[in-house]
């Protein structure tokens, strides 16, 4: 059989896992596009990763998908066996491409890969997002001499109007040089997937299956460092692709310099979209801020739709899933098209495993060895920090300066707790009560107070019931007899019940998870 008749063999699959109601379909689509059927017969079929990474996750989120496809295509279980093809991965790249997380076990970096990331991210002054992004005080000056990221083009398009810029030049395009590139992007379980379709499109855009690119998640958490990253790799190995990478605030600014400019000057929104419909890879930062925005939305999926029908590159990020943002239905499915992707808030795990890596640089700064921060401060700092790593960070910086400052070798518990006692805005400044979450669950469903604890039965209703009884349950230490209270006097066997029925769907959905994530992070902003 030629490899061309795999191929089809597998979209077909692909195609039938995209059919179960528990899958999401850009997911599907651009995760095992990444994988190669090698061998095939009824009964029986080999599949092949690029990498470890990948290998894990289809495992756990996708091939029992496979399975039910197989047998529900071809009439017969099915063996599958899923490795890892070396052979396939990508070659060898510049300084801007880490090394592949492909020999790691599936959600853990190397620790050389890691360690050498976090040791040039520390590094990286000018980075605003990201694991690493807050400038070390002490760093060496080596980097001084650096030159400065260019500016290729107008910085509105309002600029290329007036004639100080060619209408056809990018608004912004940073030099290879830039600071956020992804040998400096520190992986981990909560970003890794994100990280590895991101290299993708950086190395191959255009691609179906990922365009566009859709990551979001909440501020600090690695997503314009994502975006600035796949610039930075395609400046670097494809020179000659234009990359756009525009924040949406400068979208609206210059669309709103456009029809202001529209009676005097016609070709004002030409003008406007110039700059963008010329890219080969448009990057969109904060696309939520298009809600209620219909002018500048319209001509924006304009330009969307007119590099996508041409086969260019879309990368969009925002701080929630495309169906949690209030646009148009028509939008959302656009936006949903390509690959849609979340990046979620470190556990403390990883925050204390960043804090030892930037101690190390630290010491590797200062040549000095000793320099720590104690068993107990770094605990409490992860601990006690929000989901935004650029305040952990900072946490950090502050007690080295106070270390510094005052010739110490060290900082005790007390003395860090005191010198960030106002610092947090995002960590646990209060505990969560039953009635912060059942106000965000309200919300996320649109439905009313009176509702969630009332009697109604309807799905609609008895859905964001058990969502927030779960949630409760999880998020407090209140007992089922007193969550039951909350919720019209109801007993303690409906409130398992409902905790049960919530469980199950969260193994069997894997949409329901992400709703569940996305409000227990509502929940904990909200307490900020």
């Amino acid at each position: 059989m030629e490899q061309q008749d795999y191929d089809a063999i597998w979209a077909s699959v692909v195609e039938q896992v995209k059919t179960h109601a528990d899958v999401n379909p850009s997911q599907a689509d651009a995760v095992l596009a990444r994988l190669t059927l090698q061998a095939f017969s009824d009964g029986f079929c080999i599949v092949t990763a690029d990498n470890a990474f990948m290998k894990g996750w289809v495992e756990k989120n996708f091939l029992d998908h496979v399975y039910r496809a197989l047998e529900e295509l071809r009439g017969v279980p099915f063996t599958v066996i899923l490795d890892v093809d070396e052979s396939a991965a990508p070659p060898a790249a510049p300084a801007t491409r880490p090394a592949a997380p492909a020999t790691a076990a599936p959600g853990r970096p190397p620790a050389a890969t890691e360690a050498a990331a976090a040791t040039s991210a520390a590094r990286a002054a000018t980075s605003t997002d990201g694991f690493f992004n807050i400038p070390n005080p002490f760093a060496r000056q080596a980097s001084e001499d650096a030159p400065e990221p260019k500016r290729e083009a107008a910085s509105t398009p309002a600029e290329a109007e007036t004639g100080d810029a060619e209408p056809d030049e990018a608004p912004v395009a940073a030099s290879p040089t830039s600071s956020m590139t992804f040998s400096n992007f520190v992986i981990a379980d909560t970003n890794r997937i994100a990280y590895e379709m991101a290299v993708s499109v950086a190395e191959k855009p255009g691609r179906a299956h990922l365009n566009p690119l859709f990551i979001y998640g909440k501020s600090g958490l690695g997503k314009t460092h994502l975006m600035r990253a796949i610039q930075n790799y395609i400046q670097e190995t494809q020179p000659h692709l234009k990359t756009v990478y525009v924040d949406t605030n400068e979208l609206v600014a210059g669309y709103a310099d456009a029809t202001a400019a529209r009676d005097t000057q016609k070709s004002s929104y030409k003008n406007f979209k110039a700059p963008y419909e010329s890219a080969d890879v448009l990057l969109v930062d904060d696309v939520q801020i298009l809600e209620r925005k219909p002018g500048t939305l319209d001509i924006v999926f304009q330009i969307f739709n007119k590099l996508t029908d041409n086969g260019k590159q879309i990368v969009l990020s925002a701080d929630r899933a495309p169906k949690n943002i209030d646009m148009d239905e028509r939008y959302t499915t656009r936006f949903n098209r390509g690959g849609t992707f979340d990046i979620q808030p470190p556990n403390i795990e990883t925050k204390v495993a960043i804090i030892k890596s930037y101690i190390d640089e630290f010491r590797a700064n200062e040549g000095d060895e000793t320099l720590d921060l104690p068993a107990d401060v770094q605990a409490y700092i992860a601990e006690v920090s929000g989901s935004n790593i650029r305040e952990l960070k900072s946490a950090v910086t502050i007690l080295f300066m106070r270390m510094k400052g005052f010739h110490t070798d060290t900082v005790s518990l007390s003395e860090a707790k005191s010198l960030l006692e106002n610092h947090f805005t995002g960590g646990p400044s209060r505990r969560v009560t039953p009635e912060d979450i059942q106000k965000q669950v309200e919300g996320y469903y649109r439905i009313s107070h009176a509702d969630i604890i009332g009697k109604k039965r309807s799905r609609d209703i008895v859905l964001p019931r058990q969502v927030a009884i779960y949630l409760i349950r999880e998020m407090t230490d209140l007992s089922l007899q007193d969550i039951g209270r909350l919720f019209g006097g109801r007993d303690h066997t409906t409130v398992m019940n409902s905790i049960e029925a919530t469980t199950k769907r969260l193994h069997e959905n894997t949409q329901f998870r992400e709703d569940l994530d996305t409000l227990k992070g509502l929940v904990r902003e909200a307490l900020s």
